[in-house]
């Protein structure tokens, strides 16, 4: 099956320039392709996953992917899908950014071998060294102001007013093509729906710039564009985003139990799609578990695969193993078998309490750190079974909580009734 085939199949492809065309293209040549990231974070989210595995896959299909950080558009903010004018971040700045960036690529993609070897590039390199003499006669004069105005990501911000800057980004998204298309021969690029407007106007430039006299040099010199669709849940939420905010790929933003239980918590109807989308899982295994939804959902088979699939993608089978004792032992209750590291990953979110480094009675303990409102209420907890320390019910309230209760001698985990957590921490 090609590549153009496979990705349609899954669902991934939203907009060609030219299909027949595109896949005569990769079927007759190893092409070099490339998509833009614009570092606006010190990590990329699950959002931007979909074109990183896009690259992927183009390169296990024996094609050439070049990576784009874009440190130059970086500083001016894409308009597109936007409604509001992007905070312009230093020069410093969006280097560090772009530098967490490219190592976030490099786990995704391969960098070191073969002829089809991933490249990672910054488009600051080529934009910081132009003058604004060169920008506007080399390539403004390319293009007019109502070709632009008609492109939606101008035109839907038009209404909420559009800086001169922002408005300028469709043309410095063009030059990089135009750029990457004379220096790495690259003839596809590939991104979101929303940037449809962004690229085709990268393939206008390099007709303009590059006319054939003949048709076998228009032929030759024929550059593609190629759109996935906007991930949206069945519940009509915005895909990546929980009520934490967004689902981060860096480990130190989002931890890796989280990263799995996001996965994990896949609504059944989006669960077969994600699949398709996410994961290098052949097309007849997903059907497989396509059965298990319908037949069998409450097993999970689908999310629990989901998960792991991913989790061990961009974190590492190391990371996923955590995650996994982690997820067991919170549903086991057996939270003693956790190291330090895992009851910080897995206790991120609940309340917690700094105490002082010293022996304090478990009555007293409930009090200080909010879990009972009184010592009375406490040791009504206690002797009603409601309080466990580290997944052990506690029923004497006589006990005093020591050095020897602590988990890595920093971490206590008190639970009240069924639910409600708090993790004590010590210096």
């Amino acid at each position: 099956m090609s590549i153009l085939q496979d990705l349609k199949d899954r669902g991934l492809v939203q907009q060609t320039s030219d299909d027949a065309g595109l896949e005569k293209h990769l079927t007759e040549n190893q092409v070099s392709l490339y998509c833009g990231f614009d570092p606006t974070a010190d990590s990329l989210h699950i959002g931007h996953l979909v074109p990183m595995l896009m690259l992927k896959r183009f390169q296990q299909a024996g094609h050439r992917p070049i990576a784009l950080i874009g440190g130059g558009t970086g500083m001016i903010g894409d308009p597109s899908g936007r409604s509001d004018e992007r905070n312009l971040n230093d020069a410093a700045t969006v280097e560090r950014f772009s530098q967490a960036i490219q190592k976030q690529l490099a786990n995704i993609l391969n960098f070191d071998e073969g002829d089809n070897a991933a490249k990672a590039v910054n488009n600051g390199e080529w934009l910081g060294a132009m003058s604004i003499i060169d920008f506007l006669r080399d390539i403004g004069k390319h293009f007019g102001v109502n070709y632009m105005l008609a492109k939606d990501s101008v035109e839907s911000r038009l209404a909420n007013g559009i800086s001169f800057t922002e408005f300028t980004y469709m043309i410095l998204q063009s030059l990089d093509y135009l750029r990457l298309y004379e220096k790495e021969n690259v003839t596809l690029q590939i991104g979101g729906s929303d940037q449809w407007g962004n690229i085709t106007a990268g393939m206008e430039l390099i007709r303009r710039t590059h006319a054939g006299n003949n048709e076998e040099d228009q032929d030759k010199d024929k550059a593609f564009a190629l759109t996935v669709p906007l991930i949206t849940k069945a519940d009509g939420t915005k895909f990546g985003k929980t009520a934490g905010g967004a689902v981060w790929l860096s480990p130190e933003r989002t931890t890796p139990y989280e990263f799995y239980q996001f996965w994990f918590n896949t609504d059944d109807r989006d669960v077969i799609k994600f699949m398709k989308y996410f994961t290098f899982m052949s097309l007849e295994e997903i059907a497989s578990f396509e059965e298990s939804v319908e037949k069998e959902p409450e097993k999970r088979l689908a999310q629990t695969k989901l998960a792991e699939e991913m989790t061990t993608l961009v974190h590492g089978k190391e990371a996923l193993d955590q995650a996994i004792k982690i997820s067991a032992a919170l549903f086991s209750g057996e939270i003693a078998t956790l190291n330090g590291a895992e009851i910080e990953q897995g206790f991120k979110d609940v309340p917690s309490h700094t105490a002082a480094d010293e022996d304090k009675s478990l009555v007293d303990m409930l009090v200080e750190a909010g879990i009972s409102p009184s010592k009375r209420q406490a040791r009504e907890d206690i002797t009603n079974g409601a309080i466990r320390i580290n997944g052990e019910k506690a029923e004497d309230v006589s006990r005093v909580l020591t050095q020897t209760d602590r988990i890595d001698g920093k971490f206590i985990i008190i639970r009240r009734g069924k639910k409600k957590y708090t993790l004590l921490k010590f210096a």
